[in-house]
Parts: C-alpha cells; sequence; structure tokens
C-alpha cells in the first residue's frame, strides 16, 4: 500500500512539475505580443503591374491606416520607427538606448505593456507630440538604479522628454530587435521631432480572433500588394512573422516533458505493481490451508477469484487515496519553483514554475493504479481459486 502511495505521489509530483514548466514557458513566450503578427518590408520576387522583379518595398505610414480601413479582422495595428544605440542621458549617466516610436493606445494592445508605475503613453501625447516617454525595466535601471524615474527627465540627442511611466518586468523569452525591459517607448508623432517617420521598421498588429488570423494576414498582404503595386501571392514583397506559429514548437517541447516524466512516474506505478503481486502471491501460499478450508465448505472458484481481487484492488485504492494526498501536500508545501525569474531579476514569480494538483493526473494516476491493481491481483487470485481443496488442507 505504502509502496502504491509512493508511485501516486511521484506521478502527481512528476506530472504537476510538468504542466508548471510549461505554463511558464507559454506565459513568457506570449509576453512579445498577444497573438502578435509582424510585417517588414522586403523584395519582389516576381512582375506585376508592369512592374519588374527584385523591387525593394518599404512599408508607409499611410498603410497602417488603410489596413485599418479595409481589414476589419485587425484588431489593433500600430508602426514602429527604431532609433537604435542611441545615447540617453540622465545626469551624469548615459546609455545606448533603443527608442521605439509607437501609436500609443494601438500598440499597447498588441504589445501587452503594462506599467509599474505612472503612466503609459497617451492619444493626446501622439496627437500633441509630447516629448514624454515610458521606460522598460532594465532602462530605468540604468538610468536611475534604485531611484524612482517617474517624473524625472532624460535628454535624447539633445531634447529633453519627462519620464511619466516605467514598464513592468517583461519575462519574455521571443523577440525582435531590442527585448522591451531595455527600450525607451515615446509616440510616433513625437518621433518625427528626431528622425523622418515616413518609413517605419516594422508594423505590428493582433486579429480580432485568432480564428481569423490566416484571413487576416491574407487581407493585409492583399491590401499592401495593391497600394505598392507587387502581387498578392508575393510572399518575399513583404515578409509576415506570425508569432503564434512558433507555440507549435513551445507546445511540442512541454508534451514531450509531459509524456517523459508520465513515463517516469507510470514505470514507479509499475513498480509498486510489482510488488502488489509478490505480496499477493506470497499471501496465496501463506493461506493455502484457509483457503482448503473455504472450499471445503463449499466456496466457488468465482467466489475465491473474487475475494483476492477484492483484497488487491482495496489495496490499491487506499494507497491510491493516500498518494494522491501526500501528493497535494508535497506541491502545496513547495508551491514554486524558480525559472526565468532569477534570469530577468523578477521577484514576482511570473517566471516561475508553480506547481499544483492537476485534475489530469489524479484520475489518470487512479485509473492507472486500478489497471495495476487489477493485473497484479489475477494472476495470484487465478491461483487461489484453483487450489485443490483436499491438496489445500494437507498444506504445512
Amino acid at each position: 500500500m505504502l509502496s502504491l502511495a509512493w508511485g501516486v505521489t511521484c506521478f502527481v509530483i512528476l506530472y504537476s512539475y510538468g504542466e508548471g514548466f510549461g505554463t511558464a514557458l507559454t506565459t513568457s513566450f506570449k509576453a512579445v505580443g498577444q497573438d502578435l503578427v509582424l510585417m517588414f518590408g522586403g523584395q519582389t520576387s516576381t512582375q506585376a503591374g508592369g512592374m519588374r522583379s527584385g523591387r525593394v518595398i518599404r512599408l508607409e505610414r499611410d498603410d497602417v491606416e488603410a489596413i485599418r480601413d479595409t481589414v476589419p479582422t485587425v484588431a489593433a495595428i500600430s508602426p514602429e520607427v527604431l532609433m537604435r544605440r542611441t545615447p540617453v542621458t540622465h545626469g551624469y549617466r548615459s546609455q545606448n538606448m533603443t527608442i521605439r516610436g509607437v501609436l500609443p493606445l494601438d500598440y499597447q494592445k498588441v504589445r501587452n505593456m503594462t506599467v509599474s508605475s505612472g503612466r503609459w503613453l497617451s492619444a493626446e501625447d501622439e496627437l500633441q507630440k509630447e516629448r514624454v516617454a515610458v521606460l522598460g525595466a532594465k532602462a530605468a535601471e540604468k538610468l536611475f538604479g534604485e531611484a524612482p524615474p517617474q517624473g524625472e527627465k532624460i535628454t535624447i540627442r539633445g531634447m529633453q522628454f519627462q519620464v511619466v511611466g516605467m514598464l513592468k518586468t517583461k519575462i519574455q523569452i521571443s523577440n525582435y530587435n531590442t527585448p522591451d525591459n531595455e527600450c525607451v517607448f515615446i509616440s510616433y508623432g513625437t518621433m518625427s521631432l528626431l528622425r523622418d517617420v515616413k518609413y517605419p521598421e516594422d508594423i505590428v498588429w493582433t486579429p480580432t480572433n485568432p480564428m481569423f488570423r490566416a484571413d487576416a494576414v491574407k487581407q493585409t498582404r492583399a491590401t499592401l500588394a495593391r497600394l505598392h503595386h507587387f502581387s498578392p501571392t508575393d510572399e518575399r514583397a513583404v515578409e509576415v512573422i506570425v508569432f503564434n506559429e512558433f507555440m507549435k514548437q513551445i507546445d511540442g517541447m512541454t508534451a514531450a516533458l509531459r509524456i517523459l516524466l508520465g513515463l517516469i512516474g507510470t514505470m514507479t506505478l509499475a513498480i509498486g505493481g510489482v510488488g502488489l503481486a509478490n505480496i499477493m502471491l506470497v499471501s496465496v501460499t501463506q493461506r493455502t490451508r484457509e483457503i482448503g478450508v473455504i472450499k471445503s465448505l463449499g466456496a466457488t472458484k468465482r467466489s475465491i477469484l473474487f475475494q483476492f481481487l477484492l483484497e488487491a484492488m482495496t489495496i490499491v485504492t487506499i494507497g491510491g487515496i493516500l498518494g494522491v494526498a501526500l501528493g497535494f501536500a508535497v506541491t502545496m508545501g513547495i508551491g514554486s519553483l524558480p525559472l526565468l525569474g532569477p534570469l530577468f531579476k523578477d521577484t514576482s514569480g511570473a517566471g516561475d514554475i508553480h506547481l499544483g494538483i492537476s485534475v489530469f493526473a489524479v484520475i489518470t494516476s487512479t485509473v492507472m493504479l486500478e489497471i495495476v491493481g487489477l493485473i497484479s491481483g489475477l494472476l495470484p487470485a487465478l491461483r487461489a481459486s484453483r487450489l485443490d481443496p483436499i491438496e489445500a488442507l494437507r498444506y504445512e
């Protein structure tokens, strides 16, 4: 019973770890953006509309409005202008950072921007070209150390900006260009004070529903093809990166880990089953005279078989209950294990592996345990039911 309880405990803990690891990995991957689609300009590979192949296609600011007007399945969209390795100064501290110019409201929806203090950029900042900035958590640490950056001034290319907010640390394992934690964010209109913003480096957007993602990609490509005179089927003219497609690899990794840990737990249960079978076989030998007496009093083979199977299933059931209870106690006691938190110096626990009892693990271990009990108890039960009562009574 104890051996089976330990097997169930191991299975529950291992599967709980696998689920927690998968959840942490998925959450950190999606931190880059909820169903993010990224578009870059490319080069045509076919002739279209009398235009030669090999033309360079540059995305424009007006493309965003065209897509917003013609593709209803796009929920939020923003162009993005970057200034890489740009000196940003506060007092005596100066760091080379990436400045991102974005449309405030849409970009916040697309890229999962959450502030830990202050506020995010507003539509008014965009309209009035206000010189305000939001810092990534790492960028704020580099410029201000432990001091709160909100309300302070920073200088970008000789122009002063007021810090109005700081982003919550993003635990993300997927990036493009510079990680958000190390960037400075200003509005797209304000970026025009620092550089030309007609041609954004990229355009980011998210569909209204994952079901419409493929249609939205097709329609946006068709809209850009019409505006820039290339074939809608020319995938090299505009590069489209759908981040959700990479989730298949993440799901594959987590599924493989769950299967591996599940197999280890199953083998542990099987070892407990072998122990149960041995104990039951010894029990048949030790109770041979008892079986002979019962059969001589009129017990049938079926009743003997049922008795030993019932004993085996009772042991299994009690062991399973003890195992689930112990597994629950251990997982609740551990709570969480560090994974990505130390890497990003985050103490919120967002990147940790959180352990918890999985209903699937409990149901699976219960079903497996009953199967193990049935198999383990069947052979001893058959042996007991086939004993000759006369020989059993003479057994010493």
